[in-house]
């Protein structure tokens, strides 16, 4: 079944352009993880924070991915990391057009 993964935590910039420029190398690794379907990178820069959305092939995937992500964030000084992963409901989401079907 399609997983949600939710991820944000403390973030003090690059924001916008900038952090693009500066994550592009990690956002194309990010999309050659295992069962890694999409990302949507969030940030906002008023309340110092960043993450993303994630959509996986399945719970174990995004589970996998959470763990070595949060290892990973912790490596580069993030404090504390926020998750949540929650199963998609495929037939309701088609309905609101939700991008969950590669």
């Amino acid at each position: 079944m399609k997983t949600l993964l939710q991820v944000d935590f403390p973030f003090d910039g690059p924001f916008g352009q900038e952090m693009a420029d500066a994550m592009k190398d990690l956002a194309e690794s990010i999309a050659t993880e295992p069962g890694f379907i999409w990302k949507v990178w969030t940030e906002n820069c008023e309340s110092r924070e960043a993450g993303g959305i994630y959509l996986f092939e399945d719970e174990a995937s995004a589970r996998k991915y959470l763990e070595m992500h949060t290892a990973r964030l912790k490596g580069f000084g993030i404090p504390s990391v926020n998750a949540k992963i929650f199963q998609v409901n495929e037939a309701l989401s088609a309905i609101d057009n939700g991008p969950v079907f590669p």
